[in-house]
This record gives structure tokens, sequence and C-alpha cells, in this order.
């Protein structure tokens, strides 16, 4: 049964993945969409689920917001230390001053979440099958939104279409995987709620200081890219809130 879910979510990252590719007409809107899906996952699914796996602090401040704050300068470190911003004021778009290897980075980064979406599933089965079909539609639900990001951000810092397109197939097949291991191994739960804090400062970082200038460069109209961002922002609110309370 979890296989046959995470096979689930293999269809629905692909799916996203290829919508990602066919609305690039419509760069504006999509990522503003993706900067207001990113905040979802973040602020509805992330820094909850990271809080709920573990109560560990450091310094009186819970792990998973340590390891949020940690991903969110790391990946600004690593962004300053390669110039990657160095353009003139309003040029901010220019794919030639960018660094193929952070959209790398963070699709890769996303294909690991699919994963540990995929031992979710497994471990939440080994608790009960109630449980585990909640999180299996949760997960289900919105693996469309990764696939989807995965293609989006390969892509937004100049890499090939192929590869993005690559990633959204690793990003599918990684739920399947990640339900496989389950079977084998117990993953410990402190080292998932550090993992998934680092990675929503991860999204945060890229959401707030890459997508949404990038978004909003462009001669279209800003008010169409703000509700693409806000849309998406309340999908994944319904979207996680609804499957949270799935019976």
């Amino acid at each position: 049964m979890p296989i046959a879910l995470a096979f689930a979510a293999f269809v629905t990252t692909l799916l996203g993945g290829i919508v990602a590719q066919r609305v690039q007409d419509r760069r504006h809107i999509v990522l503003g969409a993706a900067a207001g899906v990113m905040l979802g996952v973040v602020a509805f699914d992330l820094v909850p689920e990271g809080l709920e796996l573990s109560a560990d602090r450091l310094l009186g401040v819970p792990v998973p917001m340590v390891t949020m704050a940690a991903g969110f300068l790391l990946v600004h470190v690593v962004e300053r230390s390669l110039a990657v911003h160095e353009v003139p004021q309003g040029h901010y778009a220019g794919h030639a001053h960018r660094h193929a290897g952070v959209g790398l980075g963070a699709g890769s980064a996303l294909v690991v979440h699919s994963f540990i979406d995929g031992t979710a599933i497994g471990a939440a089965f080994q608790s009960g099958q109630g449980l585990g079909l909640t999180v299996a539609i949760a997960v289900i639900a919105h693996d469309f939104t990764d696939g989807f990001n995965t293609f989006t951000l390969t892509t937004l810092y100049g890499n090939a279409r192929r590869l993005a397109l690559t990633l959204v197939l690793l990003d599918a097949v990684a739920p399947l995987a990640g339900a496989a291991l389950t079977l084998l191994v117990h993953i410990p739960e402190p080292m998932l709620a550090g993992y998934l804090g680092f990675f929503a400062g991860f999204l945060l970082y890229l959401a707030t200081a890459d997508i949404l200038p990038e978004a909003h460069t462009t001669d279209h109209p800003t008010s169409a890219t703000l509700l693409a961002t806000v849309g998406g922002t309340l999908f994944m609110w319904l979207v996680i809130g609804l499957t949270a309370h799935t019976p």
C-alpha cells in the first residue's frame, strides 16, 4: 500500500513539472505563484511538521527554527560569495549574472524533500493504516507543487530545460524510494526535524530574495503577479489544511 500511494505522488510530481514548462509564456505569473506556494509550504507544512517531530531546543530555541535560520543564512552567504546578485539596479533579471549551481542545488533539495515525503508515507503506515492514508493524501496533493517548483527553480537560474526535466523525474521517483526505504530502516525523527527546518529556510530565502524580485522585473502588470503570489499561498493553505483534517 505505501508503495502504491507513493506511485500516485510520482504521477502528480510529473504533472507539476509538465505544467510549469508549458506556461513559460506567462513567466511572471508562474514565478509569482511559485513564490506563494513556497511560502505556503514553509509556513503550513515544513515548519509545523518539524516542530511536531522534535521538542529538542538549542539555547531555548526549537531545533527546527535554528536550522531554518541556518538554511536561510547559508544560501544567502553562498549567493553573495558567488556574486549572484551583482547586477545594476533595475536590471535584476539578467540570467548571465546568475549561478546555475544555485538552481541545481534548489532542485536537488526539492528531490531530497520528496524522498522524505516518501519516508513519511512509509513511517505513517507503520503506525497505522488510517494515519498512513492521511499522510499519503497530503503528500500526493502537494507533490504537484514540488514538481512545479523543481522545474521553475532550476530553469530560473539559467539551467538547461533538459536538466530541469531530469530533476523533475528524480523528484517524482524520490517518494517511491523513500517509501521503499522505510520497509528496511527507520530514520530518526530529530534528524528529519532538523532537515525540515533547514529546507524551510532555504525555500524562504529563494522565494523572497530571488523569485519575487525576478517576477516583478517584467513589463507585465504587478497586480497579476501579486494575485498569483497570494493565490499560491492560499492554495497551499487549502491543500494542507484539508489533508490535515482528512479522517
